[in-house]
């Protein structure tokens, strides 16, 4: 396949490739703010109005050589991969329902976590499971559905528990040995990940603390008193597998796929439905993801464009000029992969973009490799941790049937993350030598 000139020729730096995600941000988050109505603007169409204005302002391509780019970041590899884990996820979540695995998730819960426990208790099992697996995606596809019926079952608002479990989420993916930012973090600025490891820990565990003592404070007025139920191990079988599977390192789509057919075995042999009924569980859930699919191809072409037009290379070539001193230089670092994932909505491909631009920055500027990649994953994190259009928010918004941004207000952890990661800069703890 041949492509023309221009569309392979690298972009000069361009303010204006920026403007679609203002565009976005305008409509989806100005306009629900302005009128105190997450879903008076459907993301969909906040995200359609910008990609065809991204399509709109790309020149020196043909229409179709238009498309054709935007296609090509719809269907990138990173995208797609999220895309599987949608699906599946919704597949096992409905069906795993459906079999009654999540009320006798539930049951369990409420049985052994006392009331006042029960937030930060959901909060240190999203950490370790985050920490575990080194992904808040396969987190959030994990535990959420339990989450969602916990929350339901012992009148905790659906989105203070989403905030609950996406936060711990992003505890292990800043933090996990297997997580893909840290590796790329540390390859790209040529440390050893336990020296990362020891400098970011220093850095978040004030933020996981106060995050825990706020859910406990918030939860300390909360009880519960559920009749007894009968607990039936089996139904929670499901549950139990993708849990161990993520645990033990298993890739997230094997991890659901064998809950999936885990479930549907369960939900057989005792009769909760036959076959056609366990493939109609798995039509709807795969259904309720629709639109989160469909936000996330849009969200892929239009960052594409952006990147294709030059933004991303406007924002490293303005804050690589101004650094002066190495204060300076990390804030540059933050503010750097902080835009970049807002622009890209992902943030290992936030990393990949300017860790070269990073290394250049730290080297000159005599930043030790380890700091410079805690704070290249930190930053990615928090941005990643807060934006309502990630594919985490997304999911988690989609599992809980609710408007993603009304769950950014109890994100505590993402929110302590950054503002513990500004301090240390401020303040250039923890020393390094």
């Amino acid at each position: 396949m041949t492509h023309n000139v221009r569309d392979i020729a690298e972009r000069k730096p361009n303010f204006l490739a920026l403007s679609p995600l203002i565009v976005f941000l305008v409509m989806y988050l100005a306009t629900s703010l302005i009128l105190n109505d997450f879903y008076k603007v459907p993301i969909t169409i906040a995200f359609l109005t910008s990609s065809a204005y991204a399509v709109a302002i790309t020149h020196k391509l043909t229409l179709n050589q238009r498309i054709t780019r935007f296609s090509r970041g719809a269907g990138n590899k990173n995208i797609m991969l999220m895309v599987w884990i949608f699906v599946l996820a919704g597949a096992f979540a409905q069906s795993a329902k459906d079999m009654n695995g999540v009320q006798q998730a539930v049951n369990i819960a409420l049985r052994f976590l006392p009331s006042d426990f029960l937030l930060p208790g959901m909060f240190i099992t999203s950490c370790f499971i985050s920490l575990s697996v080194g992904t808040s995606v396969g987190t959030i596809a994990a535990l959420m559905p339990v989450a969602v019926g916990v929350a339901e079952q012992s009148g905790v608002d659906v989105e203070l528990m989403a905030g609950v479990i996406v936060g711990g989420a992003y505890f292990g993916d800043n933090l996990s040995f297997i997580s893909d930012t840290t590796v790329i973090a540390t390859k790209s600025q040529g440390c050893m990940m336990k020296d990362k490891f020891r400098e970011n820990i220093k850095i978040v565990t004030p933020a996981a603390i106060a995050a825990a003592i706020i859910y406990f404070f918030i939860g300390r007025g909360l009880h519960y008193n559920l009749p007894m139920q009968d607990i039936q191990l089996v139904r929670v079988l499901p549950y139990v597998v993708v849990l161990v599977s993520a645990l033990l390192g298993i890739n997230v789509l094997i991890v659901l796929s064998v809950g999936i057919v885990c479930a549907g075995f369960i939900g057989m042999i005792t009769g909760c439905y036959d076959i056609f009924g366990w493939f109609s569980s798995m039509g709807n859930g795969i259904l309720a993801m629709s639109e989160l699919i469909i936000v996330t191809l849009l969200a892929g072409g239009m960052l594409e464009l952006i990147r294709y037009n030059g933004g991303m290379d406007f924002l490293v070539e303005k804050l690589s000029s101004k650094v002066s001193a190495k204060r300076g230089a990390e804030f540059s670092i933050a503010f750097l992969v902080f835009f970049a994932d807002i622009c890209t909505a992902n943030n290992t491909v936030a990393i990949i973009t300017v860790s070269q631009a990073v290394a250049k920055i730290a080297r000159k500027f005599g930043i030790n490799p380890k700091r410079s990649a805690s704070l290249l994953d930190t930053f990615s994190c928090f941005a990643q941790g807060i934006i309502p259009y990630g594919a985490q928010m997304l999911l988690a918004a989609g599992l809980c049937k609710i408007a993603p941004s009304i769950i950014i207000p109890y994100l505590f952890y993402p929110f302590l993350m950054g503002v513990c990661a500004l301090l240390s800069i401020t303040f250039q703890w923890p020393k390094s030598k």
